[in-house]
């Protein structure tokens, strides 16, 4: 491959934004030159003053294939990373079937992936009752981690895991040194909210209260002190738990935690009844907790922003009832990454080292990918991506390149437009094009 320069007066380093020409060779960032430099060797793209980020992270996607593909699949899903500037993503253990629970299961994952693997792909591996035998074999495999519920997960080929099934596995995910991701509900046998009013978002938010979240994250942080094993928690929407978590990381415990897109940009108040294109679990919740979110971000506490994309055929979503009660509990978002939180983060102060901080360079130490991946500096992969920061457009169906269109951020205005997507050093989207597809790479440890 020729060389290839980017110019910018507007490259994000970790030392700060600057103008600058990014010399890339082989696949690599190979140098950080002043902006002005002779690059009479290379190909020149320069974007003037728009800005150029690290590829964004995203450790939290349901792809769904093989299995379900009629929910979501390889080809649409990394599409939309393309178009949303995620370079490299990480499939959840679920929603496929078979769920990725055993190295065979794995072996059929990544079957999939064949001839439509448009972005850098990794996997996690899923613990549940009666798997710890597989453990290891999967490690040896290359799985990023381990992924475990601990409330019913939506589906029954994925139950949730106990204490003792997590007591089998951390001992030999501390051994490795790998995280184990957790849902953080210990949910209580209580269907009574069913037999109210099943549009209501109030209702449905009550039955999945903050004391399920703040429960469960207590019992993660006794076992992750027990067994020094990494523990991330996924999604977190409940504030009640910063208190403990950041209690537990001044103890220096291995302890990482993220949260959704949609917690920091929706607020229950806002959310009609019937509108279940918003329910997900745990629950958006109310502005005074999400604000709480948004502090504990910015201090450091929560490490990063991921969209747990958890798509689902329109029917499933209920939206003709409005059914709380049997609509599939998920949100569709992977393309908008990085609008929606730039949107929501920078009418909070925070600068584009926030967003490349909470997108890129700590989702990128949790996949174990730290080393390459995440940050503009020379010796890493040239995934990047060129992003017209003041730039807003309005969410259509017709933009998402989701399989299905069923989103809570259709017809919102953001800002934050991705106009080129570079992987390992070639450019393989200019908005709206996709200039070469099936370019991705498996991602393992």
């Amino acid at each position: 491959m020729p060389n290839l320069a980017l110019r910018s007066q507007c490259v994000v380093t970790p030392e700060g934004e600057r103008a600058a020409t990014i010399l890339i060779e082989n696949g690599r960032i190979s140098a950080l030159l002043p902006h002005d430099v002779d690059v009479a060797d290379a190909t020149l793209i320069d974007v003037g003053h728009r800005a150029i980020l690290p590829g964004v992270i995203d450790p939290h996607v349901h792809i769904n294939e093989p299995g379900r593909t009629e929910w979501e699949g390889f080809n649409t899903a990394t599409k939309a990373a393309l178009a949303g500037g995620l370079t490299s993503l990480v499939d959840m253990p679920l929603n496929s079937a078979p769920v990725t629970t055993s190295v065979a299961n794995l072996g059929l994952k990544r079957a999939a992936t064949r001839g439509q693997l448009h972005t850098n792909v990794g996997f996690w591996g899923g613990v549940v009752p009666g798997n710890a035998a597989e453990i290891e074999p999967l490690i040896a495999a290359g799985v990023l981690g381990f992924k475990a519920f601990l409330t019913h997960s939506g589906i029954d080929d994925f139950p949730n895991a106990t204490e003792d099934d997590l007591r089998q596995v951390m001992p030999i995910l501390a051994r490795h040194g790998l995280p184990l991701l957790v849902h953080c509900e210990l949910s209580e046998d209580d269907d009574a909210w069913k037999k109210n009013d099943h549009r209501s978002y109030p209702n449905y938010l009550a039955s999945r209260p903050k004391s399920w979240e703040d429960t469960a994250v207590a019992l993660m942080i006794r076992l992750c002190e027990e067994f020094n094993c990494p523990v991330h928690i996924v999604h977190l929407s409940s504030a009640s738990s910063i208190a403990p978590i950041a209690a537990a990381k001044a103890r220096g415990l291995p302890l990482t935690v993220e949260t959704g897109q949609h917690y920091l940009y929706f607020n229950a108040e806002d959310i009609a009844d019937g509108q279940t294109q918003f329910k997900c679990a745990p629950p958006i919740r109310e502005k005074a907790n999400n604000d709480q979110l948004w502090a504990a971000l910015q201090a450091g506490i929560i490490d990063f922003v991921a969209t747990d994309h958890s798509p689902a055929p329109p029917d499933l979503k209920q939206l003709e009832s409005g059914d709380f009660t049997t609509a599939w509990g998920g949100i569709a978002s992977l393309q908008l990454a990085l609008p929606v939180l730039w949107t929501a983060a920078r009418q909070r102060g925070a600068t584009l080292n926030d967003l490349v901080k909470w997108l890129s360079e700590t989702p990128a130490r949790l996949i174990g990918q730290s080393q390459r991946k995440g940050r503009i500096s020379a010796g890493y992969d040239a995934d990047l991506i060129v992003v017209d920061v003041d730039q807003s457009f309005m969410v259509t169906e017709e933009l998402l390149q989701h399989k299905h269109k069923v989103s809570p951020y259709i017809c919102q205005e953001l800002t934050g437009v991705v106009e080129h997507t570079f992987l390992g050093g070639e450019q393989v989207y200019q908005r709206p094009d996709f200039l070469h597809l099936n370019r991705g790479e498996l991602l393992t440890r």
